[in-house]
């Protein structure tokens, strides 16, 4: 078959009828009319689904929180066209998912020679685990690209060509249908298993996700609610044990992919680990998310008389420390067994392991390719990240608990339905964090007002502490329409060394010089730094309004020029 077609068409739209050619067939998987003849087979099918390219389609580096030295890509820098690859890759990954569970499907349904060897049961169970992976992605296709192709059945090639775009309201009464039929099919659990295959949490779960991306609140906040009585789930106890490489199998998970050095199927973080342990500290969290966790009395830093700019991580939300590596005036603080200080002035360190002083790597006065806001990410970190040459086996959170409380406790805020379950759901996430029961109001700053537009400044403070560097912040943004606010500013970094030392060490202004304004959708302007040259401009970001939705990538539409593009592009 000439190479004119694209690798998505080829993988969504294979047909079994249409052409008798067996190199249609990949010898790696079995061809529609030689597979699915036995449980075994439908089995490994599903287990195909669970693949992680199936899954990564976000990355930190698309929002605030996050940046990579000087580099921009192309969502940052408002540079998506239709030959995006990351467009492209989803678009494709996503519709090679649809196609396998779509098969799956059409096989349970109609080969009689499955229903003689597989109870009625079991059956169903199958198709529900698959109704589920096509929803999920249908879901964030939807969510991305707004009206997207839909079909639930395989179609030939001459079939693809031919397809349109399906309204996304459409597509998400499907969605919404199927994962309402695996909630109500799939098992709570199973035996020896947890969060590695399709449950009834994961259905509701993905059913909120989606729903409140689409800021239908009704919708997600009775799936969240429904995840929420299975009773399947609940927080881990420790907020910074529950992303370490040992933790398997926590009761939080609802949906992970498990890695294995032993397999081969692991983790790359020299980008996160720092210099000083062979890392790259490529990486680097943003002074806007820094500035983000709130202080211990539950206020912002602009509002708290707690804040000390010089020592930033005092009397704030222990998930700041839990997240990112300490700094300031009157302290240093170990970092996997060595002085984490990227003071101009911190030529050499302690590596107490070894009881030596060492070139300190993580400053910017010896490597200039150092975290450039001073700054890297600790949560998960630990030895193991920098053992087995910075790979490791540390499992791949996709959906958790602590998220279905938060978007069940949103999507109340924005119907105004807001009751103690909602002050809960907040809370338990909060007090969590603090390392004390939700009842123990006295230990931490409990949410207790039930004004509405409070409330939803709340969320969204909550929602940046606690699931920093978890891939959910440029969704965030994008559904509460921020984007072309917060990645239209410029990200900030230390200045260089000699006016670093002048301007903030020797002024007494390390390590923050000052405290920026934060407004109530949980913007920091950082422009009165800029203007008096006391940070670093890294980088100009841009987000122009269309990139809100993925333009439809080019190849396809050359393939099928009955797909219409979006707006912008």
């Amino acid at each position: 078959m000439k190479k004119i077609i694209s690798i998505c068409i080829m993988s969504l739209f294979i047909t079994v009828s249409c052409n008798n050619d067996t190199n249609l067939y990949p010898l790696s998987e079995g061809a529609a009319e030689k597979w699915y003849s036995s449980e075994s087979e439908i089995e490994m099918s599903l287990k195909g689904l669970y693949k992680e390219v199936f899954w990564n389609n976000i990355n930190d580096e698309h929002s605030d929180d996050v940046i990579r030295r000087e580099a921009l890509n192309d969502i940052i820098a408002g540079k998506v066209n239709s030959e995006w690859s990351v467009a492209s890759k989803l678009w494709e990954n996503s519709y090679t998912m649809i196609a396998r569970a779509n098969a799956i499907i059409e096989s349970l349904d109609n080969n009689p020679a499955l229903k003689e060897v597989i109870a009625p049961a079991k059956i169903e169970q199958y198709k529900a685990e698959a109704l589920w992976a096509r929803a999920a992605q249908y879901g964030n296709l939807v969510n991305h690209f707004g009206d997207v192709v839909y079909t639930e059945k395989q179609l030939s090639i001459q079939e693809a060509y031919a397809v349109f775009r399906t309204p996304k309201a459409d597509i998400l009464e499907c969605v919404y249908r199927d994962l309402d039929i695996a909630g109500a099919t799939l098992p709570k659990s199973y035996s020896g298993l947890t969060a590695a295959r399709a449950t009834s949490s994961m259905a509701y779960a993905y059913k909120a996700r989606i729903a409140i991306r689409d800021c239908n609140y009704k919708v997600a906040a009775e799936a969240a609610k429904s995840c929420m009585d299975l009773g399947a789930h609940k927080l881990h106890g420790d907020f910074a044990e529950y992303f370490k490489v040992s933790t398997k199998k926590s009761i939080e998970s609802i949906h992970v992919i498990p890695r294995s050095l032993e397999l081969e199927y692991k983790y790359f973080v020299k980008d996160v680990t720092p210099r000083n342990h062979g890392g790259w500290g490529t990486l680097a969290p943003t002074y806007e998310l820094a500035a983000s966790f709130l202080c211990s009395d539950g206020l912002p830093i602009d509002e708290s008389s707690l804040y000390d700019p010089s020592n930033p991580f005092e009397n704030r939300d222990p998930r700041m420390a839990m997240t990112l590596t300490e700094v300031g005036k009157d302290k240093v603080v170990q970092f996997l067994g060595i002085d984490y200080d990227p003071s101009p002035y911190a030529v050499k360190v302690m590596n107490h392991t070894k009881g030596v002083m060492i070139k300190n790597n993580d400053s910017r006065i010896n490597g200039q390719y150092a975290s450039y806001t001073g700054l890297l990410f600790t949560k998960g970190v630990d030895l193991l990240w920098v053992a087995n040459s910075h790979y490791i086996e540390s499992d791949n959170v996709l959906m958790r608990y602590a998220d279905v409380l938060l978007m069940y406790a949103e999507s109340k805020i924005e119907l105004d339905e807001i009751d103690q379950t909602v002050l809960d759901a907040i809370n338990m996430v909060r007090a969590r964090a603090y390392g004390v029961d939700v009842t123990d109001t006295g230990s931490y700053p409990a949410v207790t007002t039930v004004d509405q537009s409070k409330l939803r400044t709340v969320i969204r403070f909550e929602r940046r502490m606690e699931f920093a560097n978890e891939k959910l912040r440029f969704n965030d943004i994008l559904r509460w329409r921020l984007a072309e606010r917060v990645l239209s500013v410029p990200s900030l970094g230390l200045l260089p060394n000699d006016q670093l030392k002048e301007k903030i060490v020797d002024k007494g202004l390390w390590f923050f010089p000052g405290i920026p304004k934060i407004d109530d959708d949980g913007f920091v302007d950082h422009s009165e730094f800029i203007n008096n040259k006391l940070v670093r401009v890294v980088t100009q970001r841009n987000f122009p309004k269309h990139q809100y939705l993925y333009p439809i990538p080019s190849k396809e539409r050359l393939i099928n020029k009955n797909l219409t593009q979006n707006d912008g592009y």
